[in-house]
């Protein structure tokens, strides 16, 4: 202990060299413990509070006596396994198809996959409305079925795993193509069957990234509200909409409060054991240079069923986005489908302002995530301090914890002194700036943990502070990590439901919140209207920001840099 006490007493003598990395650390710090940490203690608190100004265990007890949140709880936690299962296999059956079978239409197929995670979470429940609802094209309109069982549990999963399954199929992709081809073509060359090589060598290789794309897919749904508040119904209740309706339609946030600590727990729990996995497998399997993959493993009866199964999902996927498109410009969906621009002129009228909003919040938001998120790796990576361990925890925690456990967070802890920041600007902000950190400090610190830091020793070396040496050093050699973080925050800023559906206000609102609020009182049209202009913000945004990263990548030198 005593050696601990004074290895922490040297790291902060040599921070304390430099005051203006100590002052950095030190507003890291604080700024993570009071906008991180102090709104998931509140939600505790809440939850403890029995009236009179007495903490108790009373509110627990009365969510355990309650048939309803039990069966809510044990349907998440059958949701999010189910979606977590079937969207990493589907995952993996893409990503697989892709790196390894190099089936045909392979930029189609990979474009297919990636395009809902670019798009609001609920866009596949929007779309499952209007194709299999009391009006869908489909039920209604083509087969003539009515009350079709769509809402509930069978509606509910397709949602989930179309929105859900892109991130399994990146993840696993990124796995499959580090495996070095050469090992399974040596397997077959020994005498190994193709299944015998896959089940023997690519699986087991490959498993360490399907575990975690399994926890990281049940973390993501267990926390997802936009889905389940369309499509979960009554009768298959989910414990992050319980959570919203008992504060929102109640005004009971003690109970509210609590259903939030049964929703983080396992959340928690799983999340733990994803970094747990991947802090212990490594993907890779060569050094040197990378190899040419081969599909000598896969046979051509099994590359036409991997086609097969592709196309089946890709027609899907395309079937929910024509769904939308053809929803913004119908007259009244599922009775008159003439073109028209009413729902357009809708959102640009009535509506403007919630677009306005979205924008100048996500806008405002992006820079100072990816700064925020770029300066964490460096401390995390670059520097010796006490409590660094600690900084790193608490800034992916945020990425853990459920959007709505978040939101009621920040109304617990922000409705009173010293900060009141409930219906401001600042509190969608900050909300926006410390949850989509995460993405980008991870990709800080992968890039950071390749680079030679003698690089940036050098540079302190000459006279530079750290500052100059950030500023003009590691930060062009981080730019495509930093600009990975602008992209994901920004997405994450034009999309986000769970946690900001409890923020807006009269004075600022958010478009995810309008397309519910249509969604809710069956203006369909003008819902699509409102998705089809935020996926195309949300595309264009995109390849802008693309391209002031190649202008950056050619600026600072390709050698450096990867794009």
């Amino acid at each position: 202990m005593r050696s601990i006490g004074l290895r922490a007493a040297a790291d902060l003598r040599r921070a304390a060299r430099d005051p203006v990395l100590l002052a950095v650390i030190l507003l890291v710090t604080g700024s993570l413990l009071i906008f991180v940490v102090y709104p998931l203690v509140s939600v505790g608190a809440a939850s403890l509070d029995t009236g009179g100004g007495t903490l108790g265990l009373k509110v627990y007890t009365d969510v355990a006596k309650s048939a309803y949140i039990r069966k809510a709880f044990w349907n998440s936690l059958m949701m999010s396994s189910l979606t977590a299962l079937i969207g990493s296999l589907l995952g993996f059956i893409f990503a697989f198809a892709v790196a390894r079978a190099k089936i045909p239409f392979l930029k189609f197929f990979n474009t297919i996959a990636v395009i809902p995670i670019v798009s609001p979470p609920f866009i596949g429940a929007l779309a499952i409305i209007m194709l299999f609802g009391n009006n869908g094209l489909i039920t209604w309109n083509l087969l003539k079925i009515q009350n079709f069982p769509i809402y509930g549990f069978n509606g509910l999963l397709l949602a989930q795993v179309v929105t859900f399954f892109p991130v399994s199929y990146l993840t696993l992709k990124g796995v499959l193509e580090s495996i070095n081809p050469i090992l399974e073509d040596a397997a077959l060359d020994l005498g190994g069957t193709r299944w015998k090589v896959f089940m023997r060598v690519t699986l087991p290789l490959a498993f360490p990234g399907i575990a975690s794309s399994i926890l990281l897919l049940f973390v993501e749904t267990l926390a997802d509200f936009g889905n389940p508040l369309i499509l979960a119904g009554s009768k298959f209740p989910i414990l992050s909409v319980q959570a919203y309706l008992e504060i929102v339609g109640m005004y009971d946030l003690p109970k509210g409060a609590a259903i939030s600590i049964l929703l983080l727990v396992p959340s928690l729990i799983a999340f733990y054991l994803q970094r747990r996995l991947v802090s212990r497998h490594k993907y890779t399997t060569v050094t040197g240079k990378p190899q040419q993959s081969t599909t000598q493993i896969v046979s051509p009866g099994a590359r036409v069923v991997l086609f097969v199964i592709c196309t089946f999902v890709a027609l899907i996927v395309v079937l929910i986005y024509f769904s939308i498109i053809v929803g913004a410009f119908a007259k009244v969906w599922g009775f008159d489908h003439r073109p028209t621009l009413d729902h357009f002129k809708f959102v640009f009228g009535v509506g403007f302002k919630a677009v306005r909003d979205t924008l100048i919040i996500a806008g405002s938001a992006t820079p100072f995530a990816g700064i925020l998120g770029m300066v964490i790796a460096y401390l995390v990576m670059r520097v010796r301090f006490p409590g660094r361990r600690f900084v790193e925890w608490v800034s992916m925690l945020s990425f853990a914890v459920p959007g709505t456990v978040i939101g009621i967070g920040y109304i617990l802890a922000f409705n009173h002194r010293p900060l009141v920041l409930t219906g401001t600007l600042a509190i969608l902000l900050l909300n926006f700036i410390f949850r989509y950190i995460p993405v980008g400090i991870e990709s800080g610190k992968a890039i950071l943990s390749s680079i030679d830091p003698s690089i940036e020793e050098a540079a302190i070396n000459l006279g530079a502070d750290a500052r100059k040496t950030f500023g003009r050093v590691t930060l062009p050699m981080i730019l495509p990590a930093f600009f990975s973080g602008l992209v994901f925050a920004f997405v994450r800023g034009m999309t986000a439901v769970s946690a900001a559906i409890f923020l807006v206000s009269s004075r600022w609102n958010l478009m995810t919140v309008h397309i519910m609020a249509q969604v809710e009182s069956g203006n369909l049209g003008a819902a699509a209207a409102y998705s089809l202009i935020l996926v195309l913000i949300v595309t264009v945004a995109i390849s802008l920001i693309r391209v002031v990263l190649k202008a950056q990548y050619a600026k600072f030198g390709g050698s450096m840099l990867h794009f």
